[in-house]
């Protein structure tokens, strides 16, 4: 089965998506066919040997031959010659934040009718604002850690936290730590928010507990729920935008957590709580906090940095796996009953 990819978006997490794209080609070796998404939101069709960093810095791709989508297909050329379908089975929705995890590309493949690995528009929604993902694992059953939303332009001046400081601020629709930052007290409180709205208009308060258990699980359903290795993330008092963005090339397996079977079982019953049908034919992580034996979601990761290859023992097994339990689009069959019925009745 033939696999591509589609990367890059126009997103401040557009370079992680390259890199995740490229670490990819390293593991996968049916990955055949890479479509870069630029920042014109212009799709280009890379040739696997130019799927180097140079190629998307330099700006060379550009001279690539430009993908177009219609009838349910990805084509490549045209003017004189009569465009050439692009020959992949499955595509991997790679693109991170906007563009990607937001569904917006997700609304696309979908219209087109094209089978992906990635989540769906409702996955998206709800994994994409933080916000959404507090009150979305609530209805679950899944605990989350205490949590105040500020908008910009709000008045902060009377503004009480129910919860005591040091807080972690972070903008409610970016990954992988940009914008985010931690404020030891009220006096640094508007400058910590300043730094987080150059990235949205919208920020998550949540207490910052220092030395916190953290543990990343992946997983996916393909007819029974199919799971990585637990990690334990070893990091300093937080992984900031430059540790997680060289973070996303790896490729080399991680050592599992050294954790009891309860704890595991209870990281696992949780993912499927967020899993649920919502997340179907995608790959997802989710990063749990553990603090006093309770396991709370800290963030769900639609479409993680490598698809957090580096988790699984056999990763292109899983994605093999994966790919026959995709979401299918069922095909409505019109036979314009009612409107012909309407012009009987009518004589028109």
């Amino acid at each position: 089965m033939k696999l591509g990819i589609i990367f890059g978006g126009n997103s401040y997490e557009h370079e992680i998506s390259i890199v995740s794209a490229i670490s990819l080609k390293k593991i996968l070796f049916n990955l055949d066919i890479f479509i870069f998404l630029d920042t014109d939101r212009t799709l280009y069709l890379i040739p696997k040997d130019k799927m180097k960093a140079k190629t998307f810095s330099s700006g060379e791709y550009k001279k690539e031959k430009i993908v177009t989508l219609s009838n349910s297909k990805l084509l490549v050329g045209g003017g004189l010659f009569k465009p050439k379908e692009i020959q992949a089975d499955i595509y991997i929705n790679g693109i991170h934040g906007q563009d990607g995890e937001d569904g917006t590309f997700s609304s696309v493949l979908d219209f087109y009718n094209l089978n992906y690995i990635g989540p769906r528009v409702q996955a998206s929604v709800v994994s994409y604002d933080k916000h959404l993902t507090k009150l979305y694992a609530k209805e679950m059953g899944v605990k989350t850690l205490d949590y105040v939303v500020i908008k910009k332009g709000e008045d902060i001046s009377n503004i009480k936290l129910p919860f005591d400081y040091p807080v972690i601020i972070k903008p409610t629709t970016l990954g992988s730590s940009i914008g985010v930052n931690i404020v030891e007290s009220a006096n640094d409180l508007e400058y910590g928010l300043d730094i987080a709205y150059e990235f949205g208009n919208s920020v998550i308060i949540e207490p910052f507990i220092d030395g916190v258990k953290e543990y990343n699980l992946a997983g996916f359903r393909a007819n029974d729920y199919y799971f990585s290795m637990v990690e334990e993330p070893q990091k300093a008092k937080f992984l900031d935008f430059e540790k997680k963005y060289m973070d996303f090339a790896r490729t080399e397996q991680v050592f599992k957590a050294q954790i009891s079977q309860d704890l595991e079982q209870k990281l696992k019953d949780n993912f499927i709580n967020i899993y649920n049908t919502i997340f179907d034919g995608s790959l997802i992580r989710c990063d749990f906090f553990v603090v006093d034996d309770e396991v709370y979601l800290n963030e769900i990761n639609p479409i993680p940095g490598s698809m957090a290859n580096y988790l699984f023992e056999d990763f292109s097994m899983a994605i093999d796996l994966l790919t026959n339990y995709l979401p299918m689009q069922n095909r409505i069959d019109i036979k314009y009953q009612y409107i012909d019925a309407i012009h009987s009745a009518k004589g028109k």
